[in-house]
C-alpha cells in the first residue's frame, strides 16, 4: 500500500472528540486512511512521498452539506437578485428547463472546483430538475474526474402549476419515472462501505413540488436500500403559509406525517422551526444543513442554529445554490454562519471553534458518515491545509490560528488530500483545467440565458 506522511505542520487541529491540537504536527496515511497522528518525531519515518506542511494549519476536510451545483450557470442574474424565494424561483425554472446533459456536468465541474479550493472534500449535491437529456450521471462523472467525496441526491419534482404546485408543468416528471430513476441511480453508483466516495441520496424537492404520495414513495424506496432522505423545509414564511393551506400542518408535521423524520434524514434550511419542532428534530436526530448566506440573500431569515445544537439536533452547514449564495466557498460559510448568530444580539451565540465543528464533524454526522470529518487513527484520509502567513491572517495567525480562518477574510486551501490524494498543492487544482474549465462553463452560460 502507498504511504504519505505529511510533516512539520504549524498547527494539527483534529477535530476528533478530544479536541486534540498538535504543534509542529503531522499525519501517516497507508493507502486512503489515516494510520498515524501526532507530533512530526513520533510519526514513522519512512513513507512513500513526504510533504513539508511548514507554515501550514491542518483542519479536516470540510463537508458540504446541501448544493445546486447547476446553478453556477445563473449567477448574479438580473431580476434575481433582489427578490424572495417564490418570485425567484418563478423567474428561474424557465431558464433551468434548458438545462442539458452538458450544463449539468459542466456547472457541477465549476461549483466542485470552488468547493475544492475552499477546503471542502465531501459535498453533498441536490439536483432535482431533468430536462432534455439532463441525468444525475452527469454530474456524478464531474465528480469523479475531479476527485471530490460525493453524496448525489436524485431529487424530483412531479407536482406543476396545474395540480397546485409551484414549478411550471413542462418541468415535472411522472412520478412512476422518478421512482425508476432513482432505484437506477441507487443500484449503479450508491456505495454503502466505508470511505466511500460516492453515495446516493433520495431527495424530493420541496412540500410545494412534489405529492404527497411521491413523498411517502420515497422514503420507503430509501429505506429498502438503505439510503439517506433530503428536501427542503421550513425555508421561507411563503412555505409554511403553503403547507398550512395545502395540507392543514406545519412543515414540520407534514414532514412527520409522511415519516419524514429520523437519523436517516436531514432537511436544508429549517428557518422557521418553532421549540416544539426543535425537540421533534432532536428526539429523532434528524440533520438540518444550515445555509446562511442564501437565506440572507434570498431574505429568508434566520435560522435558530444555538437552539439546534443546545437540543442536540445535528447540524452542517451548506453553501446552497450558487444563483443565492453567489459561491460554493466552505470557509466563507462558516464565517457568515457565525456571524448571523451573533446578530441576534448574543456575542457567543455561536464560536469560531463552533462553526468549524458544524462544518466537519457536524456535516459528517448529518451525512452519516462516522469516517470523515476529523483526522484520527482510522478515519479517512482528507485533510486540507491552509498558509498562516497570508496577508489575511497576519496579526491573527500568533494567537489563534484556527479562530483565524473563520474570523478574518475566507482564504483558499494550499493543500487538500481526498482519500489519500492530493488533489490541491501550493494552492492549485491538480484535477480540473480551469481556464479551459470557466471559459466552456461561461459560453453555457450565456446560452442558457440567451
Amino acid at each position: 500500500m502507498a504511504t504519505l506522511k505529511i510533516e512539520h505542520a504549524h498547527l494539527v487541529v483534529t477535530m476528533d472528540d478530544a479536541r486534540l491540537r498538535i504543534p509542529d504536527g503531522g499525519v501517516y496515511i497507508k493507502d486512503r486512511v489515516i494510520e498515524a497522528i501526532g507530533a512530526t518525531d513520533t510519526l514513522p519515518r519512512e513513507a512513500d512521498e513526504t510533504l513539508n506542511a511548514r507554515g501550514l494549519l491542518l483542519l479536516p476536510g470540510l463537508v458540504n452539506t446541501h448544493h445546486h451545483l447547476y446553478q453556477t450557470l445563473t449567477r448574479a442574474l438580473p431580476g434575481t437578485q433582489d427578490v424572495g424565494l417564490f418570485s425567484w424561483l418563478k423567474i428561474l425554472y424557465p431558464i433551468w428547463a434548458r438545462l442539458s446533459a452538458e450544463a449539468v456536468y459542466v456547472s457541477a465541474g465549476v461549483g466542485l472546483a470552488e468547493l475544492l479550493l475552499s477546503g471542502c472534500t465531501t459535498t453533498s449535491d441536490h439536483l432535482y430538475i431533468f430536462p432534455n437529456d439532463a441525468r444525475l450521471d452527469d454530474e456524478i462523472r464531474a465528480a469523479q474526474e475531479l476527485g471530490i467525496r460525493f453524496h448525489a441526491t436524485r431529487g424530483s419534482m412531479s407536482l406543476g402549476e396545474s395540480q397546485g404546485g409551484l414549478p411550471p408543468d413542462r418541468i415535472v416528471e411522472s412520478e412512476p419515472h422518478i421512482l425508476q430513476d432513482t432505484r437506477r441511480v441507487i443500484e449503479t453508483y450508491h456505495d454503502p462501505e466505508p470511505y466511500a466516495m460516492l453515495r446516493i441520496g433520495v431527495a424530493p424537492c420541496s412540500p410545494f413540488s412534489v405529492t404527497q404520495e411521491l413523498m411517502r414513495a420515497s422514503a420507503e424506496l430509501a429505506r429498502a436500500y438503505g439510503v439517506r432522505l433530503h428536501t427542503h423545509l421550513a425555508e421561507t414564511r411563503d412555505e409554511n403559509a403553503y403547507c398550512l393551506e395545502a395540507v392543514g400542518k406545519r412543515p414540520v408535521d407534514y414532514a412527520e406525517s409522511l415519516g419524514w423524520l429520523g437519523d436517516d434524514v436531514w432537511f436544508a434550511h429549517g428557518v422557521h422551526i418553532n421549540g416544539k419542532e426543535i425537540a421533534q428534530l432532536a428526539a429523532t436526530r434528524t440533520g438540518i444543513a444550515h445555509c446562511p448566506s442564501s437565506n440572507m440573500r434570498l431574505a429568508s431569515g434566520i435560522a435558530p442554529v444555538r437552539a439546534y445544537l443546545d437540543a442536540g439536533v445535528p447540524v452542517g452547514l451548506g453553501v446552497d445554490g450558487s444563483a443565492s449564495n453567489d459561491s460554493s466557498h466552505m470557509l466563507a460559510e462558516a464565517r457568515i454562519a457565525l456571524l448571523l448568530q451573533r446578530v441576534l444580539g448574543n456575542p457567543a451565540g455561536l464560536t469560531s471553534e463552533e462553526a468549524l465543528w458544524i462544518a466537519t464533524r457536524g456535516g459528517a454526522e448529518v451525512l452519516g458518515r462516522d469516517d470523515i470529518g476529523q483526522l484520527a487513527p482510522g478515519k479517512a484520509a482528507d485533510l486540507i491545509g491552509l498558509r498562516l502567513d497570508s496577508l489575511s491572517y497576519a496579526g491573527a495567525a500568533p494567537h489563534d490560528a484556527p479562530a483565524a480562518t473563520v474570523l478574518c477574510a475566507p482564504q483558499n486551501v494550499d493543500l487538500a488530500i481526498i482519500n489519500g490524494r492530493v488533489i490541491v498543492q501550493d494552492g492549485s487544482l491538480l484535477t480540473a483545467d480551469l481556464p479551459v474549465l470557466i471559459e466552456h462553463h461561461n459560453r453555457i452560460a450565456g446560452q442558457l440565458v440567451a
